[in-house]
């Protein structure tokens, strides 16, 4: 097994790099991709050393597996290449989510739709996986109407460059690098990605759309204001759902708790909730603050948290990758 790691050097790939190491993917040879200035550094990976190496020399090894992770416009020109010589291409950019050619897949949720002809598999938006996961059995019982979230996202979901900005501000730097329209240290602000002639951001319209691909209904009403918040941990989305059937918090506990990947963290009378703090570095989906919505029938509020760089991003497309090595899908 051949696994490609495109991106190797930034926040995702080294991500995918540790994750490769500690869920034990069974590969044997580890091909790392990264921007030019990047080719001939090392990279360390199961006690072994790696170069860093150009997309052409590492289509010229046919991995099975890539790992994309370096942006749209790479993946736009490169993983049709990769695919043509049989590679399977797992994407994290936006480039593939909405082509109805394509799946767009969290694997808990919706893994049962990939075959061995899937040779392009989209990675969905980070705040999109970790809210279809709790609500996947929850679906399935009691049919999800229509979905309110408000996102809470942290900076790496920009990439070091934010990093570099919040650092720079917290130092007192007198010109901070800037990745961001505006100061981040201490504040909040509601753009996330270009906005649309609608008025919505294009993260919020991808929150809408995937959510309909991934569950693969077109009834489920969803609108989102996602908003970028000086924190380093992870993603964190209040969410409100309507179901068109009624249900007790119990049984909705239940199901969440069922959920594989996800963790219940809900009990207010001890200040237990979930925190980006405190899901930072973990592949798991924390919820808590469950309970009913006293303004609208069949209704209910929830709050999720999870490290978007894990599984909003390196832990689902390893999950991808793992769930077409045990199917045999190569």
């Amino acid at each position: 097994m051949k696994i490609a790691v495109i991106g190797a050097s930034g926040l995702v790939g080294q991500e995918v790099l540790r994750l490769l190491e500690t869920r034990n993917f069974p590969f044997q040879n580890l091909i790392p991709v990264a921007s030019l200035k990047s080719i001939g550094k090392m990279i360390q990976c199961k006690g072994q050393s790696y170069s860093i190496i150009s997309m052409e020399d590492a289509i010229r090894l046919k991995p099975e597996i890539a790992i994309f992770s370096a942006g749209g416009r790479t993946s736009l020109e490169w993983a049709p290449k990769f695919a043509e010589i049989g590679t399977i291409v797992i994407d994290n950019s936006s480039t593939w989510r909405m082509d109805p050619t394509k799946k767009l897949v969290v694997p808990e949720v919706n893994g049962h739709v990939l075959t061995s002809k899937d040779k392009i598999i989209a990675n969905p938006n980070c705040s999109t996986i970790q809210m279809v996961l709790p609500l996947l059995y929850l679906h399935k019982n009691y049919r999800i109407r229509r979905i309110v979230v408000s996102t809470y996202q942290s900076i790496t979901g920009t990439g070091k460059a934010a990093i570099d900005q919040m650092e720079d501000e917290r130092a007192g730097v007198k010109n901070p690098r800037m990745v961001y329209p505006h100061a981040i240290d201490k504040n909040v602000f509601p753009h996330i990605d270009i906005f649309q002639s609608n008025g919505y951001t294009k993260e919020e319209m991808k929150m809408t759309l995937e959510t309909k691909k991934i569950f693969d209904d077109d009834k489920i009403q969803v609108t989102a204001t996602c908003v970028r918040i000086p924190t380093i941990g992870g993603h964190a989305e209040s969410i409100n759902i309507e179901f068109e059937k009624e249900f007790t918090l119990n049984k909705i506990r239940e199901f969440i708790s069922k959920t594989p990947g996800c963790i219940v963290v809900d009990n207010p009378k001890k200040n237990l909730y979930p925190m980006p703090i405190n899901a930072y570095q973990k592949d798991e989906v924390f919820v808590g603050r469950i309970r009913r919505d006293e303004s609208q029938k069949n209704s209910l509020n929830m709050w999720i948290v999870a490290d978007n760089l894990r599984k909003g991003a390196a832990t689902n497309a390893l999950q991808i990758a793992e769930y077409i090595v045990a199917h045999q899908l190569i």
